[in-house]
């Protein structure tokens, strides 16, 4: 009966909201929506059989005080549906391109100046603050193509961003799923428009199944609830009420892109964070262990995550997380909100398997809070809080059943900790500051190629950078690419190990995000990046190790991981092995703005036994060079 009332109230406060748009939004007042399970057929090896999945225009109510809003969605529903398949499940998926010709875009995107009077920044408001919309945005027609992001595919059937299809078009995928139990996610990756395409809807889960999870008995059916989070923003009208339209603003930081001559603008992000496409809802739980398949679909916010009481208080004890982007970890890891682990650090694009025992807790009410800063990626927020910390509440029912489940101290035993020693390959990538010469207002990925003998180079110099690593010595790299459309640079042996190694020379955290291949971590290390001289594009002095800031890894990175946070002033390494597919796929930074606006680069894979036939266009796996 409780629900019944609850359905009718949510009703009438929606019919409300069409006659009386608010200028706030309330929170914990929309039902968390859970979104249903598609379990694919399986292809046969000599019988065509596909799933078909359609994108189409969809209505949506964001929140109960909102009009519907204007979304797409995969088989019209935000975030898509849940697939689930088995490990060794091959199977091939139609995504069908139904939205209409005639159909409206569904995201207004503006860009607004920069504040410099003391408020909050710009993008922690709704509303487009007079300015017009792009009209370019408001043109662009439903172009978009899907990426399995994690799986191990084939590189005809990843999704490539030029390779997006129209209206009535499909993109045929197949998927051979043989890899351990995971959590994947599928989105858009159309090139050049992939932030608002995912803003606009298309977005959804994948979880693949095998035998080692099922011996856990991990809490499943009901207690097993994905949650997608991603932030969003809302247009307002004349009278500055919400009207529900998506709304892409962002801040313009220089005036003008030295290539393209237009605006540079800093990554989105917005006051509004949905989970599983409703803004700030609630979801009653019993008083037992759930398990809860967390992925951050925002285009570029990084959530600090905490769990805190009717107080505000965290709460320790509670939470534990089972595996991150590549599958199961080796052992949980508490989240106890203390030193070793004070908030859940969620990146764009990571995710996140967590149990949460919600036993004791009879009559409660939990709130997943962001104690993260309400500003774009390299901004300083004035007033150092979060104006709309709000996240997701969970209301907690005395259910006097008694739930046996018990945490296990081992997940995974098939976990094997990848080890330097392992032959493997180097790469050097760099990730530079907007100001680089020759470049646009914008951070780029540097591929980089160590120099035999620098001694004949004039220094500085655009495009090299000297490293001095942890043994004093001091290495010369130079750049061989800086854009997508640069020559090809990477060209990997199928089943081969490699290490790469990023450097970010820029204040803020990329996300970077390879396709294709687990990662293991191996460490990060502090550099003092001051040598860099974005105007020159190179090293003035050495980019040097600094011992005295030791950075060790948390203790939720020791898994497998496709994406990897680089903070400024770090080089972090990792190691994986790419195998099980063949052809072109490519890395990026998981920032949308940042991947659109041409951070991301390609690399192809093939049989190492091609590779002998190669006539000096192919760089082999040791072509980037040593860095420790």
């Amino acid at each position: 009966m409780t629900d019944i009332i609850e359905r009718i109230t949510e009703g009438i406060t929606g019919r409300q909201a069409e006659r009386r748009t608010p200028r706030e939004l309330t929170p914990y007042v929309a039902r968390l929506p859970v979104p249903p399970v598609l379990r694919p057929a399986a292809a046969s090896a000599d019988v065509t059989q596909e799933t078909e999945i359609a994108l189409r225009p969809t209505w949506v109510r964001l929140h109960p005080q909102l009009p519907p809003t204007l979304m797409w969605g995969y088989d019209g529903q935000v975030p898509g549906p849940t697939i689930e398949v088995r490990r060794g499940q091959r199977v091939r998926i139609a995504w069908t391109n139904r939205i209409p010709k005639e159909s409206e875009y569904p995201v207004t995107s503006v860009e607004v100046p920069l504040r410099t009077d003391g408020r909050p920044p710009a993008t922690t408001e709704p509303g487009r603050e007079g300015v017009e919309p792009n009209k370019d945005v408001a043109a662009l027609p439903a172009w978009t193509v899907t990426h399995l992001h994690g799986a191990q595919t084939g590189g005809g059937n990843d999704g490539w961003a030029d390779n997006a299809v129209g209206h009535g078009d499909a993109q045929l995928s197949e998927y051979p799923n043989d890899h351990q139990a995971v959590q994947w996610w599928y989105h858009d990756h159309a090139m050049n428009i992939t932030r608002w395409n995912v803003m606009s809807g298309l977005y959804g889960t994948y979880l693949v199944r095998d035998d080692e999870e099922d011996a856990l008995h991990l809490p499943s059916g009901e207690r097993e609830i994905p949650l997608l989070l991603a932030d969003r923003n809302l247009d307002t009208d004349e009278d500055g009420r919400l009207n529900g339209r998506l709304l892409h603003k962002t801040v313009i930081v220089q005036q003008q892109n030295p290539e393209t001559g237009k605006p540079v603008s800093i990554p989105f992000s917005g006051p509004y964070t949905t989970v599983n496409g409703r803004i700030w809802p609630y979801a009653d739980v019993d008083d037992a262990w759930y398990r809860f398949r967390l992925v951050n679909a925002s285009n570029a916010r990084i959530y600090n995550l905490v769990l805190v009481d009717e107080d505000d208080n965290p709460v320790p004890g509670v939470v534990h997380q089972i595996g991150s982007d590549g599958g199961l970890l080796p052992r949980p890891v508490p989240v106890d909100f203390d030193e070793a682990l004070p908030t859940l650090t969620a990146a764009p694009a990571e995710r996140f398997d967590l149990l949460v025992d919600f036993r004791g807790l009879a009559g409660r009410k939990l709130r997943l809070v962001n104690k993260g800063p309400n500003r774009p990626a390299g901004v300083p927020d004035p007033k150092g809080d979060v104006r709309y910390p709000a996240v997701l509440e969970f209301r907690v029912r005395d259910t006097g059943a008694c739930d046996t489940f018990e945490l296990p101290e081992v997940l995974s035993g098939s976990f094997r900790r990848l080890t330097h020693d392992i032959e493997h390959g180097h790469r050097l990538i760099v990730l530079t500051q907007p100001a680089t010469k020759g470049g646009g207002g914008h951070p780029e990925i540097w591929e980089m190629t160590e120099v035999a003998d620098p001694s004949g180079l004039q220094l500085p110099a655009d495009g090299v950078i000297q490293l001095t690593g942890a043994d004093g010595t001091t290495k010369t790299y130079r750049r061989t690419a800086r854009t997508f459309n640069d020559g090809l640079g990477f060209t990997i042996a199928e089943g081969g190990y490699e290490q790469w190694s990023f450097l970010n020379l820029a204040p803020i955290v990329h996300p970077m995000h390879i396709h294709l291949a687990d990662f293991q971590l191996l460490g990060r290390d502090a550099y003092d990046v001051s040598g860099f001289d974005p105007a020159v594009g190179g090293t003035r002095k050495p980019i040097a190790y600094d011992a005295g800031k030791p950075i060790p890894l948390a203790p939720n990175e020791f898994g497998h991981k496709d994406v990897f946070r680089v903070p400024g002033g770090q080089i972090l390494r990792v190691m994986g092995r790419f195998d099980g597919a063949y052809g072109r796929f490519m890395y990026h930074c998981h920032l949308l703005e940042h991947e659109d606006m041409g951070m991301m680069r390609p690399f192809v894979v093939m049989p190492a036994e091609a590779m002998k036939f190669d006539h000096g266009g192919v760089h082999g796996g040791h072509g980037g060079g040593h860095t420790g």
